[in-house]
């Protein structure tokens, strides 16, 4: 999907982000209005990927107001390489993975989807302009849909620049 301008707006919800979660399912973003969001692009090839285990002990901890949303994606070293049923069956086998996870799309470049573009671009989420360096960057929003911080890989998902946030 190509990156697409959509009007201005501070918060996630007023955009139209067309969105399948790993099993081919719509995934609404309108829903998860009222809770924390952090959304987390992933990779089952990666120095970084027992970052899982913290992300669900993060979802487990916080999910009366936290929804994480992993997004697989091969743009980096080519370490998402699996096919939809090998990502799933992964983060399940490995992890127990219970949070909402994606398709695979593209977090940068020309082909950025959108809901990305959003998020590292300050004219759009309002905030600041990021550029997703590796597997598993994060960015968190608050439950009104607008951008709070993006944190790099290094950042542990338990890290207190995350959870000071969630503990408010």
């Amino acid at each position: 999907m190509a990156r697409t301008k959509t009007s201005k707006s501070k918060s996630i919800y007023d955009h139209d982000f067309r969105i399948n979660k790993l099993n081919g399912q719509p995934l609404d973003l309108t829903q998860l209005k009222g809770r924390f969001v952090l959304l987390v692009n992933v990779a089952s090839k990666c120095g970084f990927t027992p970052q899982y285990k913290a992300l669900q002990e993060l979802y487990d901890t916080y999910s009366d107001k936290l929804e994480i949303i992993g997004v697989p994606c091969n743009q980096f070293g080519n370490q998402e390489p699996g096919s939809t049923d090998e990502i799933s069956n992964f983060c399940q086998l490995n992890y127990g993975v219970s949070f909402t996870m994606t398709e695979k799309m593209d977090v940068k470049g020309k082909n950025q989807h959108p809901l990305f573009y959003w998020l590292t671009n300050a004219e759009m989420n309002g905030k600041k302009s990021s550029t997703v360096k590796w597997n598993f960057q994060k960015y968190l929003i608050d439950p009104e849909g607008r951008l709070i911080d993006y944190f790099y890989s290094m950042t542990s998902p338990l890290s207190k620049k995350i959870t000071k946030h969630l503990n408010q």
